[in-house]
């Protein structure tokens, strides 16, 4: 069931960009959501590390959730949202911090970790989507960025019809929901954004990036290939690779990455600063 924390807002170049925070103290991660998802996505697992002693900033990327919803593709490229995390790092007074994601989330952190690498202090890259997913990423999303984009009547009362189910109060359930309950115009400007621009960091970006990562991937899904992310662990000379039982683990029975996702953390904060988790 739904446990929000309060929703708090800072403007980054111009936009009013929306977040939670769940736990308090000095070892900040700060997670990013999916495509056309929102902060709903990822409260269960803020939840859990914050009751470990961390402090979980979960960030509604621009377009996303309660952040401000542009209706320009120009708004919503992965590098833009990758600055927008680093905004949210000075809006909090942060030096460094923990940057992760799912999927869209996860590359907007990538990203990130290649534009400012000394604000972050690890990654936690969870589903990440590279070029094996780029030609099925197309292959799913055309479609529905030309019917957002020319559908009309037809494609408002879809998202209509959206909105007006009744919401079940599980966060991550609510988060597909409301996805769908977007305007079209929306939807559209996010999906034909993303698609248009880079993926995230080049080949030899990856390889430079000297951070240390988690990364969580798994089999049999097309859309986030198990490749991708094997080919990233292999890139990075700091990464290590978690296999997940499949894309519902982490939301379904997460018991046993978030334990992965906890180790790596503490041993992130033994790390760097001398200083691990409560409890």
């Amino acid at each position: 069931m739904s446990r929000r924390s309060a929703v708090h807002s800072f403007v980054h170049d111009g936009y009013e960009l929306a977040y939670e925070v769940y736990g308090d103290g000095p070892n900040v991660v700060v997670y990013m959501n999916g495509l056309l998802l929102d902060a709903g996505i990822n409260r269960g697992i803020a939840r859990r590390l914050a009751q470990v002693g961390n402090r979980v900033v979960l960030l509604d990327l621009l377009g996303h959730g309660r952040s401000d919803r542009p209706r320009r593709a120009a708004a919503h490229r992965i590098d833009f949202y990758a600055r927008q995390s680093i905004g949210l790092l000075d809006h909090l007074g942060i030096e460094r911090a923990v940057l992760g994601g799912v999927s869209l989330g996860a590359m907007a952190a990538l990203s990130a970790g290649a534009q400012a690498p000394e604000r972050i202090e690890a990654l936690l890259l969870e589903m990440p989507v590279l070029e094996t997913a780029a030609p099925f990423a197309a292959l799913l999303f055309t479609p529905v960025l030309l019917g957002m984009t020319y559908g009309g009547p037809v494609a408002r009362l879809g998202t209509g019809l959206m909105r007006a189910l009744p919401r079940t109060g599980v966060d991550a359930l609510d988060s597909f929901l409301d996805a769908g309950s977007m305007h079209p115009e929306e939807i559209s400007s996010i999906l034909h954004g993303t698609l248009m621009g880079a993926l995230g960091p080049t080949e030899e970006e990856r390889k430079a990036m000297d951070i240390p990562t988690l990364i969580i991937g798994h089999d049999g899904d097309p859309l986030h290939p198990g490749d991708d992310a094997r080919r990233l662990s292999r890139q990075m000379p700091n990464a290590t690779m978690v296999e997940a039982y499949s894309i519902a683990e982490m939301r379904l029975r997460p018991g046993r990455l978030v334990d992965e996702m906890i180790r790596f953390l503490d041993a992130t904060w033994m790390a760097g600063s001398g200083v691990s988790r409560a409890g």
